[in-house]
């Protein structure tokens, strides 16, 4: 018979995880099974299992919208009980989860109606689904593009069953070449889309044609700005808009030069929850509500509710102080250099740096603003990273920046505790 220890029974192991993990009993089980009693390899199971469960981070990337991160950090709370998502109050009867947030996002952005989908990339499908399923959709060769997650525009337009027409060259489309194709006796074009490329750009001898002359050709024009910047004049900063906003299409401005639907993203620029707004003339967007994809892609209750708050705070002009990506980008240098000065003489660690953040999610590409952080010395980043809650951060050279633009004062504190518990380096 052998002498060699019996290893823990499962059970055991289990409830020897419990004592530091956050798993419930029964997942610490299963951790454990499948580690064959193990504890060291249970262990790791439990860990990387705990550490890829959904929870807060302090984002100090200086990215405001990270999109690992989640882009626009949203605050949202909805009482436990009923909502009348798709209730109407005033006849009793069903209603219809579009009506209310469709007619404050036509409000602000300019449009005569408008609905929510899940995201930007389902607004784009519904949109051609709907308006020119079997028929020719003309794009650019420069707007031809693939976005972050794989998204392409070729194949977007293949699966919503409509046709593309190549127009143009890489780097210079003119009205010319949209008229060719539209004029053109082979095609059927019922859709002209104008593509914003996002994190994709084409410098020096270029051209490309605006939204006000392709209206003139007679054919829908469908503007995906992306981005979801809603006015370009922002007037809910109070002051002129940003200069890294200069070129970046807006809704609002694109309905005004002729735009007959507009899509865009919730959760970058506009600074709402993940979802896709289509926005434009009543007839398409009808049309769109009523195709049976819709349904499909439909946006919850949660989402909406994000959203309603969202787009109040712009028609409210709260948009600075409640909706938290503006008010980070309105947050002045500074109060930013303030606050790293307050971080270096509290934690004895590191020194102020002047910094460039980023839009990010593929908004405004190669545009920065400036800010302030503070530079610790080496790689640190996963030493913050187990910091509870945990700090994302970015090394440049050999330095680790804590950038304070992505970061909201009120988590000041944690980054405190975070730098000050930073083993000797």
């Amino acid at each position: 018979m052998s002498d060699a220890p019996r290893p823990p029974s499962i059970d055991a192991t289990a409830r020897a995880l419990a004592a530091d993990s956050p798993l419930p009993h029964a997942v610490l089980v299963d951790c454990a099974r499948r580690a064959g009693g193990d504890p060291a390899a249970a262990r790791a199971l439990a860990d990387g299992l705990a550490a890829s469960l959904l929870q807060p981070v302090v984002n100090a990337t200086g990215v405001l919208l990270h999109t690992n991160l989640g882009r626009a950090p949203v605050a949202a709370s909805v009482p436990a009980r009923a909502q009348s998502v798709e209730f109407d109050l005033a006849t009793g009867r069903r209603g219809s989860r579009q009506q209310g947030i469709g007619a404050l996002l036509a409000v602000l952005c300019g449009a005569e109606a408008a609905i929510v989908v899940n995201n930007n990339a389902a607004a784009v499908m519904l949109v051609l689904a709907a308006l020119a399923e079997g028929r020719d959709v003309a794009v650019s060769r420069g707007e031809s593009v693939e976005i972050g997650g794989g998204f392409r525009v070729p194949e977007v337009l293949e699966r919503s069953g409509a046709r593309l027409v190549d127009v143009g060259t890489t780097n210079k489309t003119r009205l010319r070449d949209y008229r060719k194709a539209v004029e053109s006796r082979r095609n059927d074009v019922a859709l002209l889309l104008k593509v914003h490329p996002s994190n994709f750009r084409v410098d020096g001898f270029v051209e490309s044609t605006p939204v006000s002359e392709l209206a003139t050709l007679g054919v829908p024009v469908v503007a995906d700005i992306g981005s979801g910047l809603v006015d370009s004049s922002c007037p809910w900063l109070g002051g002129p808009p940003p200069a890294w906003l200069a070129d970046e299409p807006a809704a609002r401005q694109a309905l005004a030069d002729g735009a007959a639907v507009v899509t865009f993203s919730g959760d970058k620029l506009l600074g709402g929850p993940q979802c896709g707004i289509v926005a434009g003339n009543r007839d398409l967007v009808e049309a769109c509500a009523a195709h049976p994809l819709a349904r499909a892609l439909r946006p919850g209750g949660l989402v909406i509710a994000a959203l309603q708050d969202t787009v109040l705070a712009y028609l409210d002009r709260r948009a600075v102080r409640d909706v938290p990506f503006w008010a980070m980008v309105a947050a002045p240098l500074e109060s930013l250099r303030a606050r790293a000065e307050r971080l270096v003489a509290s934690t004895g660690r590191g020194e102020l740096v002047a910094t460039e953040a980023l839009p990010g999610a593929g908004s405004s590409p190669g545009a920065t603003m400036p800010s302030a952080g503070v530079a610790l010395d080496g790689d640190r980043l996963a030493a913050l990273r187990a910091h509870v809650p945990p700090v994302v951060a970015r090394v440049e050279g050999r330095r680790t920046i804590v950038d304070l633009r992505s970061v909201a004062p009120a988590d000041d504190a944690v980054l405190e505790s975070a730098i000050a518990a930073l083993p000797a380096h």
